[in-house]
């Protein structure tokens, strides 16, 4: 494994030790990382910026902030930072989030307010975009968020940073370095108006983060591009505007990209995208000479289930995915998928729990491994693409969420977590029905603050919350 150098960052350890009695260790804090001098929050931030955002501290961004090359921008547990005028946070540096799950991270729009209930594109701001997002360039080495939440991103960037982005774009988080580490764990994205992140390369960990409202009418949750290879696994997305986690290798850069996209939960995704229906994926895509492992997931309520993309149509840019090989030595030699979980309420659901050519061809293939078994419902003369009645498929397999009741016709706007509980019930027929035999791709650092906290493997039990307590965290 590639080893992370620190040298030239000037890290300082800061130990805050409670008052405690000797026999109660757990009362004693958790060391602290300080990088460089601490940032002030006595004034408004805007331009060049680096060294340490201090614990319990609020800071007011009104301009864009970059992260020189070189330079480190560390935020510590418990900060909430406030970013007006749509801003935007170029890093061309190296920026650490370390938000703990008792005391997480805040950036936001302070003008916006989080909405519970029904969701739609045009009643909802969360889909108007804030501020503009984090936006890392080639020179980015490294950008970790961990117990982070990122709200009301994606006002549309104005001025290009560095080559890549356009003027326009509205993502939640650009990451634009083949050669750099992304590592997000245990955060989360509330409301965006296109992709809630965009990848043009890096090595890549993606765990145990919830994505909501991410996409107005079009765009993505997680969606990585040529020269980006790693992880996405043990997330829950809901009320995604179309894929919740898609692999695609346009863009020209290499490496190609290849993605393990296992034990997700998808929920309600792909209903809000007003392009040209059956050219997109409503859970999960692969897609542009991509490959993929798709293992382990739970998708209910979602327009399309896994899509192996088979088209190869200019106007909806989307084009065969890589489903050659075996190609011994690479992160993934084959594109594979299987014991995945369908639920749908409605037929036009479960009339794509295997996507068919309804505007392009397709290339996804009945699986006996998966929940239900499609290859034994479809026969052995069916050929993939071919559209089939799935009536009797409707309500079926209801995976048993701890509190959000199945059926629920309200699929189509319920977009958000609010006081609902993902976890399955401990009687959940999904329970158990995981597959492991297979590696994640381990290709960034370990580390519990320049790095990922530990890349975990594939689980026992189907969707992103386990039955062991493992898994999504939230």
């Amino acid at each position: 494994m590639r080893q992370l150098k620190l040298t030239g960052i000037g890290v300082v350890l800061t130990l805050a030790i409670a008052s405690c009695k000797k026999s109660d260790s757990s009362n004693v804090s958790q060391a602290q990382i300080q990088v460089g001098q601490p940032v002030s929050s006595a004034a408004p931030l805007t331009g060049s910026i680096k060294g340490t955002m201090l614990t319990g501290q609020t800071y007011t961004i009104t301009g864009d902030v970059t992260v020189n090359a070189g330079d480190t921008l560390l935020i510590q547990k418990g900060v909430t930072v406030n970013v007006k005028n749509a801003a935007a946070l170029i890093v061309n540096g190296t920026m650490v989030s370390l938000g703990t799950k008792d005391a997480p991270v805040t950036i936001t729009d302070p003008s916006r307010a989080k909405a519970t209930g029904s969701s739609t594109a045009t009643s909802d701001s969360a889909y108007a975009g804030g501020w503009s997002g984090i936006y890392c360039g080639p020179t980015c080495p490294l950008l970790v968020i961990k117990w982070t939440h990122l709200d009301f991103a994606g006002a549309g960037i104005q001025t290009i940073p560095f080559t890549g982005p356009s003027v326009g774009d509205q993502y939640c988080i650009y990451f634009g370095n083949p050669n750099g580490n992304f590592i997000m764990e245990d955060s989360w994205i509330y409301g965006t108006p296109d992709d809630a992140v965009r990848f043009y390369g890096g090595h890549v960990n993606i765990m145990r983060n919830t994505l909501e409202k991410c996409g107005g009418t079009g765009g993505d949750g997680f969606n990585a591009k040529g020269g980006t290879q790693g992880n996405m696994a043990y997330n829950l997305i809901i009320g995604g505007a179309t894929n919740g986690t898609k692999s695609s290798n346009d863009g020209g850069i290499q490496p190609q990209c290849m993605i393990a996209m296992y034990n997700n939960t998808y929920v309600n995704d792909g209903f809000r995208n007003t392009g040209t229906f059956g050219a997109r994926s409503g859970s999960i895509e692969v897609e542009n000479n991509s490959r993929a492992l798709v293992y382990n997931n739970l998708i209910v309520n979602c327009a399309f289930g896994v899509r192996i993309a088979g088209g190869n149509n200019v106007t909806a840019k989307v084009y065969l995915a890589d489903t050659t090989g075996p190609h011994a030595g690479d992160p993934i030699t084959q594109t594979a998928y299987g014991y995945n979980y369908f639920y749908g309420d409605d037929v036009s659901i479960t009339n794509q729990f295997v996507p068919t050519n309804v505007a392009q061809a397709v290339v996804t293939h009945p699986q006996a491994t998966g929940v239900p078994n499609m290859a034994t419902f479809l026969g052995a003369s069916y050929t993939f693409g071919m559209q089939y009645d799935g009536a009797s498929l409707v309500g079926q397999n209801n995976p048993m969420f701890v509190s959000y009741p199945l059926p629920n016709l309200n699929y189509k706007t319920q977009a958000s977590v609010d006081a609902y509980n993902f976890h399955l019930q401990s009687n959940s027929p999904a329970i158990g029905k995981g597959f492991q035999g297979f590696s994640a791709i381990a290709n960034v650092p370990v580390d519990p603050n320049f790095g990922s906290s530990g890349i975990t493997g594939p689980g026992k039990d189907i969707g992103c919350y386990q039955a062991d307590g493992t898994g999504n965290q939230h």
